[in-house]
């Protein structure tokens, strides 16, 4: 939905209402839960595998597409840059690295505030595009959060208080979003650009910067108590969320190059309204069976068998086995008693698999979306 309302932030206010509002905790949110599922990452020969795996080779195939598809449709050259992630793929490259750190913040005394001035910091220096490291600092503080919470820590975001607050806060910040929306460079939820680039003094940077890290905690609160604890229709679709996370974006670009947006914008906010529709369909599509049959070798790759120090491949190193690459026809969500094989979006663990211990014990691979 986001990258949908892109083309039509500069020019419709109640789009860059909703930007803001979306752009100033969903992002952290994510984060912090990819965080939260990294917590049994130790470093294990398995669990680099399985990061390789499900991060890094998805991360090359992608690049490459993404190459095509800017070929194709936006009259640029063809060139596969890994070292400077094009589109959706700067996710990838910041969860390779996140994770790959995770050790690191349990030796570091106050690791989140220890990462929230490096987060700071990165927005005064110059880091350039290089492995998308100024997003990959910038975010760094909720994902180290997310390392040090407990499920203790989440509980008091499920009574009812909680969730009383939570739709008030949003309508709050919808509002105050408003209001914000001429005002306020969006640049700033977009934590890619430092303060030389938004043109404002180091000063106010960091001090707009603390600010944003209190609102984006705020809403990230009223967002997880507002997130359903009972199975929905929707519930299954959170362990193939990767597809049209990586997907999407290659549709996005194409009906780009191909004026798509052009028509949109002239029809005004209803016609917003409808392509944000189309976009909720379209992510539903891409997370389909046959979709998920056709793709799952860039997808969900195993790591190559040849690579590893026995000769053969880990069990659950990369798709989740092939009953997540063939879903069964007709399947929609876990039900008591059976299986839905298949990588949850972040903690890598089988839906439905009787694991309890998630990445936290099993030390799984995140996989990526936008929520």
């Amino acid at each position: 939905m986001g990258h949908n309302w892109a083309p039509f932030v500069e020019g419709m206010r109640g789009v860059r209402t909703a930007h803001l509002l979306v752009y100033a905790f969903h992002m952290p949110a994510f984060v912090l839960l990819c965080g939260y599922f990294s917590r049994g990452f130790t470093g294990r020969p398995d669990q680099v595998r399985k990061l390789l795996a499900g991060v890094l080779l998805p991360y090359l195939a992608f690049e490459a597409a993404y190459a095509g598809v800017y070929a194709l449709f936006l009259d640029q050259p063809f060139a596969v840059t890994p070292t400077e992630p094009q589109s959706v793929c700067w996710f990838l490259a910041a969860l390779f690295l996140w994770r790959l750190t995770s050790p690191l913040w349990r030796a570091v005394r106050w690791p989140v505030a220890v990462a929230a001035v490096l987060s700071v910091g990165a927005g005064l220096t110059d880091l350039g595009g290089e492995l998308a490291l100024s997003r990959v600092l910038m975010f760094l503080p909720w994902f180290v959060l997310g390392l040090r919470l407990r499920s203790e820590h989440l509980r008091p975001l499920r009574n009812r208080a909680a969730r009383r607050w939570a739709l008030p806060l949003m309508a709050l910040a919808a509002v105050g979003a408003y209001w914000a929306a001429p005002r306020v460079d969006p640049r700033w939820v977009l934590m890619e650009h430092g303060s030389a680039q938004l043109g404002v003094e180091p000063y106010v940077y960091v001090g707009v910067r603390l600010g944003l890290f209190a609102v984006s905690a705020v809403l990230v609160a009223a967002f997880l108590a507002l997130v359903p604890s009972r199975r929905t229709g929707f519930t299954a679709l959170g362990a193939v969320t990767v597809y049209p996370f990586l997907l999407h974006g290659l549709l996005v670009k194409a009906v780009q190059g191909l004026g798509g947006y052009g028509p949109v914008y002239e029809g005004g906010l209803l016609a917003v309204g409808a392509t944000t529709v189309l976009a909720v369909v379209c992510a539903v599509l891409l997370g389909s069976a046959p979709v998920r049959r056709a793709l799952w070798p860039l997808v969900e790759p195993h790591f190559p068998g040849w690579l590893s120090p026995d000769g053969r491949a880990d069990e659950d190193a990369g798709g989740g086995g092939p009953a997540a690459r063939r879903p069964k026809r007709g399947e929609a969500r876990p039900r008591a008693g059976k299986r839905l094989r298949g990588r949850t979006a972040l903690s890598g663990r089988s839906v439905g698999s009787g694991r309890t211990g998630g990445p936290a014990t099993h030390g799984g691979t995140a996989s990526p979306v936008r929520p």
